[in-house]
């Protein structure tokens, strides 16, 4: 596998991606007690935007860093809050904070992670970036094997982020494959899967498979920065979520009207959050 996310860090996916990620995290803690982050394909866990990787592409020029001078009614919202107060510091020393290293910055003394990365060079960078801190487990494992080895948790809440690179042609089977036993496993938990938009039949073939996994409800969240066309080029971002907080629907559809003006291209962005119940 060669993808690195290096070179998209930062980008507007990621935006979108996390800004969605931290509201999840927030709902799990309106309960006391506590629960476990996986997150299966963690990456390094920080980006260096002045590497080489990052600058070859400057993705995060259209992402993060728009989003960090957009007029103030966007970037003081509630619903970014989190995400800013993270995502601003690392900005300004000219890095990018991964999935596992925003989990870690909103968890309570109670809460859990489990980091899994497969990639040499990634695993040992996120192993040394959490090295030391009790709360986090990163384990040097394939993440689809992880879900049906460590679900379920013994703090029995949680969420599981699946944020597969997409390259390979099984990736859709990949990831109905091993949610299917996950879910069979932990029927309990939140699962939240990240999807790129750019192959419209490939959309079409995970939303299928992910709401036939489902239990009880799934929603699916995509914001496009502009439309769809006949080439396969990355023109949106979606998350599926099953299990999903009662407020996620409302907080997505405002977070994605939000930042649709600072990540669209012109006024061509549209975003869309349905959400339906199993076997509907």
């Amino acid at each position: 596998m060669n993808y690195r996310h290096a070179f998209h860090a930062g980008n507007f996916a990621d935006v979108v991606k996390h800004a969605l990620f931290c509201r999840l995290l927030r709902y799990l803690q309106r309960k006391d007690g506590a629960f476990r982050i996986y997150d299966t394909h963690s990456g390094p866990g920080l980006y260096d935007l002045s590497g080489d990787e990052a600058t070859r592409t400057m993705e995060h020029e259209a992402g993060i860093s728009a989003l960090l001078e957009a007029d103030a009614a966007v970037r003081d919202h509630p619903l970014l809050a989190d995400y800013l107060a993270i995502v601003r510091p690392e900005h300004a020393a000219g890095r990018y904070p991964g999935s596992p290293l925003i989990a870690r910055r909103l968890m309570r003394p109670q809460d859990r992670l489990s980091a899994y990365e497969l990639h040499d060079e990634d695993a040992a960078a996120l192993k040394r970036l959490f090295a030391g801190d009790p709360a986090v487990k990163a384990i040097a494992l394939d993440g689809w094997l992880a879900l049906g080895a460590h679900l379920p948790p013994k703090e029995k809440r949680g969420l599981v982020l699946i944020d597969p690179p997409f390259e390979k042609p099984s990736e859709v089977d990949d990831i109905s494959g091993a949610l299917a036993k996950a879910v069979a496993r932990w029927r309990g938990g939140t699962y939240a899967v990240w999807y790129p938009i750019k192959r419209p039949a490939m959309v079409e073939r995970l939303r299928a498979s992910l709401a036939a996994i489902a239990l009880d409800e799934i929603a699916f969240a995509e914001f496009l920065r502009e439309p769809m066309t006949t080439e396969e080029r990355f023109v949106g971002t979606g998350m599926a979520v099953i299990n999903p907080p009662f407020v996620f629907r409302e907080e997505a559809e405002t977070l994605l009207s939000l930042l649709a003006p600072v990540l669209g291209r012109g006024s061509m962005a549209t975003s869309s959050v349905k959400v339906a119940r199993a076997g509907a």
